[in-house]
Parts: C-alpha cells; sequence; structure tokens
C-alpha cells in the first residue's frame, strides 16, 4: 500500500506540475489581450472563462465594464453627432461669412453665405487645402493672404469690397486663432483657424451719405463766407469812409470768425475727399524749400503776433521732391499753424531739413506745451483734441495731413515731451 500510495501521490503531482501553470497562465494571457483590445477603444472585446471560479468571475465583472464602457462611447459619440449638428445649424444659419480651418490650413467647413460669395460649392472646398481654392479663386486668395504672412499692413485691415446681394458691399475680415492647452500640457497649440466676415455696408453707405453731406454743405458754405470777406475788406477801404475805434474792433473779430470758418470749410472739404477716396493728386518733382518757404510766409502774421522766430536749420541744400505742391504747402502750412498756436510768446520754431536714404526729413520743433503721453497714439486720429485744450480747432488738421501725406508716398511722426514741446517729421520720397 505504501508502494501504490506513493505512486498515486506522484501522478497527482506530475498532472497538477503539467496543467497547473496552463489553467493559470492561459487566462491570464486571455484578460491581459482583451485589456489591452479596450485600451485601444475596442470595447466590444469580452473573455470567455465558464469556470465558476474566480476566473469566472473575473470574467463576469470585466465583460460588464466592457460593454458599459461600448454604451458608454456610443452615447458620447450620438452625443457629439448632435452637437456637430447644432453647431453646423448655427454656422449655416448665420447672417455673416464663416470659414474654418484645420491646423494644417484645410478647409473644414465653409457656410452657405461664405460658399454664396465665393461662388463655391461644400464639395469644392471641405477637406482642400485653402492654398490650393486660393490659387483659383480670387476671394479666397484675398480672405487667406495674412495667414501666409509674418505682418499685417494697414490696407490687411481695410474693409473688404464684396459684390454681394446683388450690390456692392463692404466686409471687415477678422481671423480668429483656435487655441488649446491640451489636458496635462501646459504649452497652447494652434488647432485652427476661423476667417468671421462682418457685413458692414449699412454702415459704409451712412458714412458715404455723411461724407457728400459735409462736401455739400462745405461747398455751400464757401461762397457766403467768401462774400462776408470781401464785404469785410471794403469796409476797411479809407475811400469809403473811416472806421471808429469801436467799429474797427468788431470789423476785425468779423474777419478772424470768417477765416477761422473758412479753414474749418477748407478742412471739412479735405476729409470729406480723403472719406470718399478722391483725393486728386498732381505729383510734380517740387524744390523742397519752395514748399518750406511757402508755408513760413503763410504763417508770418501769427508768428509776428505772439513775437515767435522760426529758424531754417539745414546742412546741404534741400533736394526736389516728387509731391503735390499744394497738398504739401497746406500739410506744412497747418503743422507750422500748430507749433504757432501751441508755443509760448517769444519763443522759438525750428524747421530741420535732411536727407535719410532717398527720403527727405521735415522736422518741425516747438517748445511749447507739448502733447501728454497717454494722447500721442490718438493725436492723428479725426476729431481728436487734446482734454483740457481751449486752442480753436476741429480735430481735423492732423488726420487729414497723415491722410494726405501718405497718400503721396510720405509718412508723419510725431515726438513729444509734456511741457518742453514737439516735433513733427515729414518723410517725403526725392526726386
Amino acid at each position: 500500500m505504501d508502494f501504490f500510495h506513493r505512486c498515486f501521490v506522484f501522478c497527482f503531482a506530475f498532472v497538477l506540475l503539467v496543467n497547473l501553470p496552463s489553467n493559470i497562465a492561459d487566462p491570464i494571457k486571455e484578460l491581459s489581450e482583451s485589456i489591452k483590445e479596450i485600451a485601444a477603444e475596442n470595447y466590444n472585446q469580452r473573455v470567455h472563462f465558464e469556470k465558476h471560479n474566480e476566473f469566472g468571475d473575473l470574467a463576469r465583472s470585466f465583460n460588464t465594464m466592457a460593454q458599459k464602457l461600448e454604451e458608454y462611447k456610443a452615447g458620447n459619440i450620438e452625443k457629439l453627432l448632435i452637437e456637430k449638428k447644432r453647431i453646423e445649424t448655427l454656422i449655416n444659419n448665420m447672417n455673416e461669412p464663416v470659414i474654418g480651418l484645420d491646423a494644417d490650413h484645410r478647409i473644414i467647413f465653409m457656410n452657405d453665405n461664405a460658399l454664396k460669395i465665393s461662388g463655391l460649392t461644400s464639395q469644392d472646398v471641405v477637406g482642400k487645402l485653402v492654398q490650393d481654392i486660393a490659387m483659383r479663386n480670387d476671394l479666397m486668395r484675398l480672405l487667406v493672404k495674412d495667414l501666409f504672412q509674418k505682418e499685417e499692413s494697414d490696407k490687411d485691415k481695410s474693409p473688404i469690397k464684396i459684390y454681394a446681394h446683388q450690390k456692392e458691399s463692404y466686409f471687415k475680415k477678422e481671423l480668429i486663432p483656435i487655441l488649446i492647452t491640451p489636458t496635462g500640457e501646459s504649452e497652447t497649440k494652434l488647432f485652427g483657424n476661423v476667417i468671421l466676415l462682418q457685413n458692414i455696408t449699412e454702415y459704409k453707405e451712412l458714412d458715404f451719405a455723411k461724407t457728400n453731406f459735409v462736401a455739400n454743405i462745405s461747398h455751400e458754405l464757401k461762397t457766403p463766407i467768401s462774400s462776408i470777406k470781401m464785404s469785410v475788406q471794403l469796409l476797411e477801404n479809407k475811400q469809403i469812409g473811416i472806421l471808429n475805434q469801436e467799429q474797427q474792433s468788431l470789423l476785425n473779430s468779423i474777419n478772424d470768425d470768417a477765416n477761422r470758418l473758412l479753414r474749418i470749410t477748407k478742412e471739412l472739404l479735405n476729409i470729406s475727399e480723403v472719406e470718399s477716396g478722391t483725393i486728386q493728386l498732381n505729383m510734380v518733382s517740387l524744390p523742397l524749400m519752395e514748399v518750406v518757404e511757402y508755408a513760413i510766409n503763410a504763417t508770418k502774421n501769427s508768428a509776428e503776433q505772439k513775437s515767435i522766430k522760426i529758424n531754417i536749420d539745414k546742412q546741404d541744400e534741400p533736394p526736389q521732391i516728387l509731391a503735390d505742391s499744394e497738398k504739401m504747402a497746406w500739410v506744412l502750412t497747418n503743422l507750422l499753424s500748430n507749433a504757432i498756436r501751441y508755443s509760448y510768446d517769444n519763443s522759438q520754431i525750428t524747421i530741420q531739413i535732411s536727407v535719410n536714404s532717398g527720403l527727405a526729413k521735415i522736422a518741425v520743433t516747438d517748445t511749447g506745451q507739448g502733447i501728454p503721453q497717454q494722447y500721442i497714439s490718438k493725436i492723428f486720429d479725426r476729431y481728436f483734441r487734446i482734454p483740457g485744450s481751449r486752442k480753436e480747432g476741429t480735430g481735423l488738421g492732423l488726420s487729414i495731413s497723415k491722410e494726405l501725406v501718405e497718400a503721396q508716398g510720405g509718412k508723419i511722426e510725431v515726438e513729444s515731451d509734456f511741457a518742453k514741446g514737439s516735433t513733427f517729421t515729414l518723410s517725403i520720397p526725392i526726386a
């Protein structure tokens, strides 16, 4: 019996030695493979352990988990599809054209208004590189060119004119980058861009109407103002009669008011030309010194009334410039008038002329009140006047000057120290 018992124990141990590793390892291997499938979002994966032991319980728990994950995924996909449809409906029903691009500049969507004004169809553009579409569509080329430029110019910020809604329409373009910080990361990444076109045609039409109204009123005012000035000149003629002191004082006030009205009228006419884009330029080669001398003579009386001396600082003979003589004379006269108006009595104004990189530079420097630093960036805005200023003016002179100088290929800049004075510098191409 001892021998038989020993043989039975040995056989039983041998069977366990052979089968036990596989009975343990095979379920673990199958479970491991199934977990990998779940990690790969293959939630229809199941394990099949029929045994009623711990492995069987583990299999049932695993399958329940996988089933719930599958249901959760299906529910999420359904929710995402609903949200996607809702967003698409919202975008397509927007009154403004909208274009969506991914990080590689592929077109994700274009709403109905964007397709309509561009003359494209959804099948033509979705999933395509926007640069390929831009090669054969002028509007798309205009809309996306700043995506491939390092810097945006002032011209790129101006309204875009598009024929839409059976008329010439104006749109303001806005490029909105989609920046997202992924979960667990600190660096923000660009996931695409949205191009939004805002229809500003109605505001443009109102602006045109305002510009035409200002131009018409200004033209109408010029005639009576000129008549007033002519009447003043006749009254000042001693052959008609000698005026007493009070009459002369009254006449001087009338003359000053007429001159102010005439100056305002001219500024309004100039701004209406600028706003309507109808500036007429007669670009010729002319001596820069002639323009400077004209401006000095035009402001001579104002300078003498305040005992202000105007100095010219030049190293060499000033060059010829390529400009419109009338417009350039107006700009320089306006800068000198401002310098005189804001300078103290018995002070000096310096006109410095130099040449740099093919440009003639005319710097008008005064030692007057100066401009507070917070207003430097606004000084060329239309109708802007420094708060607290009691000086006369419409707030249009510097804005018009900037527009006229830039229309002639030049530039105007300002530097100022409050309570110390200001320097306005013109840069004009040399002929």
